[in-house]
């Protein structure tokens, strides 16, 4: 029995915008970005959509705290009344795939007909209006770690692990040290990934950065590529500092056949799966991989039929290298082949929780201009936390016109292996579990920390200080890898601190 097309979720409509205002008073907000974003979608799928709209669904966005929530905001913009107008539970790089998702599901129950996806970020605007107020440079005008500002520093903060730039190097230490490869090779997979997203973002119009970077250019530490927290340098990191918004239109393939939607344009949504890890980076049992990751993109490649060598394009959430270099060896994506459709998060632009709403729109574009039959959305959140996947195809794939679960947390969690305890106060021979060091704006070092392991088991932090240019040069020359090796976490006052142990 044939799918029923009243209940088959298609995307026919997509738009995006970038706003670059010379002056910060004259920027663009989130609300403003969003409905340009939503117009855009309406002329991209015909026009006269907007009105009919009954689910909006939007990422929620930081720049503006203060004017959220923003669905039923984003609703009178485009003139809509839905019967559910809601944002995602945080500004999470996996919202747009899941707000996606739960739209399909929407469709395939017979609870919506025309859905509305949207996301914005005006950081750039955000920060240079706060500049200007405050009368200090705009790169003092963080917002991610602005928000903690007030707040008193917890176990992780004390040791520098407040915002994700501190915590990704874990994961990507341990994972070079799992996947075999030296400082160099692992430094140079890198930066082979982040040459191609910068080809590719110069090829995109809607990309905030048109600039081709060689490996080299990549990876090297310079004035103007200076060290973030290692082994990362400026172009391996996320660029928040844009306004941009993105948003999608998801309808059933009914109502696009019967608004004559050129099939040719009809862009069909396949079957997702989500699944998380622990919400403290310092629960979890392994830094060289991600459980709730690789469960959730091999359900979502089984769900929809396919291997990893069917599919024809790939983005990859590219917050940081180590996420893209995990999702890759899951599903066999070789490093050659461009893990991204927009230019990923340094030179597409890197809009908090949205970013994926601009991979939607650009796998739409490209699926829809023949580079291919079957494209992967891969999504990640937090610290590493959440993970989204889902398939776009220009054809149905298997479960069309089906809702399902996409919620596989109890397959990540039986994937998972022990947590070690967590022991604050711990003194004695240590081993690195993982590692990275903190750097001020004139690339210098200022700290760092180690993740370590008991002789029991157990899991601990230890700084490194600033001025321990020893111990700094053999975690970061590449001589020998620091993963595993042996050291003794010392008594620093109220902290801990890490030494090498003598030979």
């Amino acid at each position: 029995m044939s799918a029923d097309p009243a209940r088959i979720a298609v995307i026919v409509g997509v738009g995006q915008v970038n706003d670059r205002p010379a002056d910060p008073m004259q920027g663009m907000e989130p609300l403003d970005l969003m409905r340009a974003a939503l117009e855009a979608a309406d002329a991209d799928a015909g026009g006269g959509w907007l009105s009919a709209v009954d689910t909006v669904a939007v990422v929620q966005q930081i720049s503006f705290r203060q004017h959220n929530p923003l669905a039923e905001k984003v609703a009178a913009a485009i003139g809509a009344t839905p019967s559910l107008a809601y944002e995602s539970v945080g500004p999470n790089g996996d919202s747009p795939i899941l707000l996606l998702n739960e739209a399909a599901n929407r469709i395939a129950r017979g609870q919506a007909t025309v859905c509305a996806v949207v996301g914005a970020e005006a950081l750039r605007t955000a920060s240079q209006r706060a500049a200007a107020r405050a009368k200090t440079d705009v790169a003092a005008q963080n917002p991610i770690r602005n928000l903690q500002k007030g707040a008193a520093p917890g176990y992780r903060q004390r040791y520098g692990l407040s915002a994700p730039v501190d915590v990704y190097p874990l994961y990507e230490n341990a994972g070079r040290a799992a996947y075999g490869q030296t400082l160099a090779e692992g430094q140079r997979e890198s930066g082979e990934i982040w040459s191609r997203f910068s080809d590719i973002a110069a090829q995109t119009p809607a990309a905030w950065i048109h600039a081709p970077r060689t490996v080299a250019q990549v990876v090297e530490p310079t004035a103007d590529n200076r060290p973030i927290a290692f082994p990362y340098t400026k172009l391996m990191v996320a660029n928040s500092s844009v306004n941009q918004g993105a948003g999608f239109l998801v309808t059933s393939l009914a109502e696009a056949r019967r608004r004559g939607v050129p099939e040719e344009r009809i862009v069909y949504v396949g079957r997702g799966a989500a699944a998380h890890e622990s919400d403290d980076f310092l629960a979890r049992d392994r830094y060289d991989a991600s459980p709730s990751m690789e469960t959730c993109l091999r359900r979502t490649l089984e769900w929809n039929d396919l291997t990893g060598a069917d599919l024809d394009l790939a983005e990859l959430y590219s917050c940081f290298p180590c996420v893209p270099k995990m999702a890759r060896r899951v599903i066999g994506w070789p490093v050659e082949k461009p893990a991204t459709v927009f230019g990923g998060l340094t030179f597409g632009g890197g809009p908090i929780g949205n970013y994926m709403s601009h991979a939607v729109a650009e796998m739409v574009d490209s699926l829809r201009g023949g580079e291919g039959e079957t494209g992967l959305l891969f999504a990640n959140g937090g610290f590493a936390t959440h993970n989204h996947a889902i398939v776009l195809s220009t054809h149905p794939l298997p479960g069309a016109g089906e809702a399902h679960d996409f919620d596989v947390q109890a397959d990540a969690d039986a994937a998972r292996g022990p947590v070690p305890p967590l022991v604050k106060d711990y003194a004695g021979p240590a081993t690195i579990e993982s590692y990275t060091l903190f750097y001020a704006r004139d690339g210098s070092p200022t700290k760092g920390v180690v993740v370590a392991r008991t002789p029991a088991g157990e899991r601990t932090l230890a700084k490194v200080a600033g001025d321990d240019a020893d111990l700094i040069a053999f975690l970061t020359d590449g001589a020998i890898e620091p993963v595993g090796t042996a050291g003794v976490v010392e008594v620093a006052g109220e902290d801990m601190v890490w030494r090498r142990a003598v030979a």
